[in-house]
């Protein structure tokens, strides 16, 4: 018994020990371009903490899991529109995500197409010399096809292929050009019954792995884009023919190589050089200028496990390079009630770690669904205590879907 309380006493300490560290460094995020390929698109999967990679299948599974189109039930053609509104209390207007999707079953099979389309708010542009040059309202979108397979009656797998298109600055602006990238999908699905009142579904996907995008026409260096693996698993409690629960989690990770603690001299605080390469010097973590097939790997394992304090003083986590990793995985849970197969009630909350953003909020939904048409609404209240650094802060999605 002695021992039992020493032991939790000790992981007690260690848990604040590694909360007050994270809180005393900066935050150290892992940057992509087009992050909005990451943004929950629908109202349905926003309001559920974002789980997707598990739920059962709709039109906007693309953005998730292609692999779940393959268990479209009773629904040979879906169509479907939508828009999320972001809120953002310093500038306007309001950055905005317009989607439409496309789904058809055929068979054991089934193909999808969707498109969306992102526009943030305006930026000013200025010259070296800080003279006002104007403003310019970046706009990017994503085009994607794709195509699932049902292997007998409990498993799927599916692929896509996306054209991702990104204009920041408009053209000419300091060497700025628009960028493209072209990226792909691979997941898969298993879903079948426990008995006669519960369903059990488990979900994965990599989705956006692709070419890096390159923003300067005069410079070498290249973004990642969001590639993302999701895990999830769902479960369904059927109280009865019309009416059930179901209890969804997931775990999302972004396979993309952090960024390295370069070396500084101490007493000047300048990067250090090396001389045989030219290039910064790396103190703690990996070199992440790699090939992308090697920066998904490397992802796994290259977090330095230091960062830079307030006072701009590099700090070791008490945790290290594991407790970084740690760091990098997001959690979802969503909950959502069917009522009489008519209404929709969900609930959901979204945590990403502080020292990876802390992006963390608690999403509520509802939908609606009669014959062949349905509509679903979701809101996004952030758990943030700084406002305007949570990108889902006070946004609405708002989407409808017809089924045939």
């Amino acid at each position: 018994m002695k021992n039992q309380k020493m032991f939790f006493t000790a992981l007690f300490l260690l848990g604040a020990s590694l909360f007050s560290q994270a809180q005393s460094v900066q935050v150290q995020p892992i940057n992509t371009a087009v992050p909005f390929l990451n943004y929950a698109p629908d109202a349905r999967a926003s309001a559920m903490g974002e789980c997707g990679v598990a739920t059962d299948a709709d039109a906007f599974s693309m953005f998730y899991n292609p692999a779940k189109y393959a268990f479209m039930e009773q629904k040979h053609t879906m169509i479907s529109t939508g828009f999320a509104l972001y809120s953002s209390p310093l500038t306007s207007p309001r950055p905005v995500l317009l989607l439409d999707a496309f789904a058809q079953k055929i068979g054991n099979s089934a193909i999808a197409a969707t498109a969306r389309y992102y526009s943030s708010e305006s930026i000013e542009l200025r010259d070296e010399y800080n003279n006002y040059l104007g403003e310019y309202r970046p706009r990017e979108f994503a085009f994607d096809v794709a195509y699932a397979y049902r292997f007998g009656e409990y498993f799927s797998a599916g692929v896509a292929g996306r054209l991702i298109y990104s204009s920041l600055f408009g053209m000419g602006y300091y060497n700025s050009t628009e960028a493209l990238s072209v990226a792909g999908d691979v997941s898969a699905y298993y879903k079948r019954p426990l008995g006669r009142v519960i369903d059990l579904s488990l979900g994965a996907s990599i989705t956006d792995i692709g070419t890096k995008m390159h923003y300067n026409s005069f410079s070498g260096k290249k973004d990642f884009i969001p590639t993302t693996l999701r895990l999830g698993s769902g479960v369904k409690f059927k109280f009865n023919q019309n009416n059930s629960l179901a209890v969804n989690l997931q775990l999302s990770k972004l396979l993309v190589p952090s960024t390295p603690i370069i070396a500084r001299d101490p007493f000047s605080g300048q990067p250090i050089v090396d001389p045989n390469t030219g290039e910064y010097q790396i103190q703690y973590g990996y070199d992440n200028n790699v090939s992308v097939f090697k920066g998904m790997i490397q992802s796994f394992y290259d977090a330095p496990g230091h960062g830079y304090n307030y006072e701009g003083m590099i700090v070791e986590y008490p945790g290290g390079a594991f407790y970084e990793e740690l760091c990098e995985i997001n959690t979802g849970i969503g909950l959502e009630y069917n009522l009489f197969n008519h209404g929709f009630f969900r609930c959901g909350y979204y945590h990403q770690p502080a020292l990876k953003g802390g992006n963390k909020h608690v999403s509520l939904g509802a939908g609606m669904r009669f014959g062949i048409f349905g509509m679903d609404v979701s809101y996004t209240i952030p758990v943030n205590t700084v406002v305007g650094t949570n990108p889902y802060e006070n946004s609405i999605r708002w989407d409808m879907y017809f089924a045939f």
